[in-house]
């Protein structure tokens, strides 16, 4: 295939999830321009094959990056860091309640506990991969399941989050939105292509969309950012990061293990309705806005339920902190945590009790 059929190719998968997107905004989809675009491109691939456009993630997590640093000013950065406690307390309670699911998941699918609580625990598709792959679990299941999840869990908070919540942005947690300026915005997306890049080769995770925020979190936080990210962007970023993530969502990726789909989307949903009982009293006892508790604790990607966040105004950086929080502690504490739970006999070391 040439090189110019290559982009045409790119360029239809674009357009095929921005129509989806703008259908979406249409019906009134909460999210849509990052949903409708990837059911649209999802459907794509059920009729024709559709090769990945490479560079389209990264670009549109730099967006994106940029548009979530954005809100935290000073006064917002102290508020996020005087939540650090429930962040903490969040993520080890979001590893422990994937134990029991770990367990349903085992029991349903038939696969051997380790596996399945590799294919439960939220820690990023990219994250568990690997250190599935290094515990000796079963990476093609964890890759689907883990996949199942994302995609069951951006259905699913949008439209639930848009349904019940109050539509009332916490004050504690709101800055007022920079106006943009075309050439700041130009330097800003260049530096952070730069951070995104730099901050990847250092191993930081989720670095194309972590580097540039936290770049923008300094910049905010010390009244020195230079512009805005206008909405328009962060539109078209979410066609990007929708278009790619349908391209995962193939007839072939469905059909290849219908079982362990259907059951990794039962136990998402019972992982998700466990999770936000748990989110009500974190967020009763420290005081926090109890629908960011909520998006925090989502077993969704940082990314989506970031954007979910920014969409209906509910405490951005909130949300934001709960999730890198949660990811850095299950880099750490995945392993630690499935061994203490088969050394204490909560789970039961079939398939080898070492991760």
């Amino acid at each position: 295939m040439t090189m110019p059929r290559q982009s045409l190719t790119h360029l239809r998968t674009l357009l095929v999830g921005t129509v989806g997107g703008a259908v979406a905004v249409l019906l009134g989809i909460p999210l849509p321009w990052m949903i409708g675009s990837m059911i649209a491109v999802s459907g794509l691939t059920w009729f024709t094959d559709v090769p990945n456009p490479p560079a389209i993630r990264n670009l549109s997590l730099v967006v994106l990056g940029l548009g979530l640093g954005q809100g935290f000013t000073g006064p917002v950065l102290g508020a996020v860091a005087a939540a650090l406690p429930a962040m903490i307390l969040a993520g080890l309670v979001t590893m422990l309640a994937a134990l029991p699911i770990a367990g349903l998941f085992a029991r349903l699918s038939g696969t051997d506990a380790r596996s399945g609580y590799f294919c439960t625990v939220p820690g990023g598709i990219v994250l568990m991969t690997v250190l599935a792959q290094q515990a000796g679990a079963r990476v093609p299941a964890v890759v689907l399941s883990q996949t199942i999840r994302m995609c069951v869990v951006v259905l699913l908070f949008p439209p639930a989050m848009a349904l019940l919540a109050p539509g009332v942005p916490d004050a504690a947690f709101s800055a007022p939105r920079l106006p943009g300026d075309p050439v700041w915005l130009a330097l800003l997306y260049a530096a952070g292509l730069l951070v995104g890049w730099a901050t990847e080769r250092i191993g930081l995770v989720n670095a194309w969309m972590l580097g540039p925020c936290l770049m923008v979190i300094l910049l905010s936080a010390c009244d020195v950012l230079p512009s805005g990210v206008p909405i328009w962007l962060v539109d078209a970023a979410q066609v990007g990061m929708g278009s790619t993530f349908g391209l995962r969502i193939t007839r072939r990726f469905l059909l290849s293990a219908r079982n362990l789909v259907l059951i990794s989307a039962v136990t998402t949903l019972a992982l998700s309705v466990l999770l936000v009982l748990l989110a009500l009293p974190i967020a009763w006892i420290f005081g926090l806005p109890a629908f960011g508790v909520m998006l925090g604790m989502a077993p969704g990607g940082m990314p989506e339920m970031a954007l979910t966040a920014k969409a209906l105004d509910l405490a951005v950086p909130l949300v934001l902190g709960f999730h890198l929080t949660r990811v850095l502690i299950c880099s750490l504490l995945v392993g630690p945590v499935w061994r203490l739970a088969v050394a204490t006999g909560f789970v039961p070391p079939a398939g080898g009790g070492t991760a």
